[in-house]
């Protein structure tokens, strides 16, 4: 389960970058993959697993939609935004959905 979350947590947040903090002024720079010590490693392959199992429960033409995007979090937005659509669709689709509920009337040939 917990492996779970920390999943769901790279698909929401991005993935994790390693940085070093260099320089006289403190100023944090992703390291070189030379550098990458166990907890590095572990914390970047999390990335790759979630990115697996995302590619793996789409079907081709979803795969055309996310082949050139880099992480999980930039492959869950391009998914969410192909099937759920932007927040102006939800919107329309909330307002034409409240326009047919108050419309909505019973027919005189029909019964309770």
């Amino acid at each position: 389960m917990a492996e779970d979350s920390e999943l769901w947590d790279v698909i929401c947040n991005g993935p994790f970058v390693p940085m070093k903090t260099i320089g006289e002024p403190a100023v944090k720079v992703p390291k070189t993959r030379k550098e990458y010590n166990d907890a590095d490693r572990q914390a970047v392959e999390k990335n790759f697993r979630a990115i697996k199992i995302l590619v793996c429960g789409i079907g081709p033409d979803e795969y055309n939609r996310i082949s050139a995007c880099q992480s999980t979090k930039e492959i869950w937005e391009a998914l969410q935004t192909a099937h759920e659509g932007t927040t102006q669709v939800k919107q329309s689709k909330i307002d034409m959905l409240t326009t047919d509920y108050e419309l909505f009337r019973m027919k005189d040939d029909e019964s309770i």
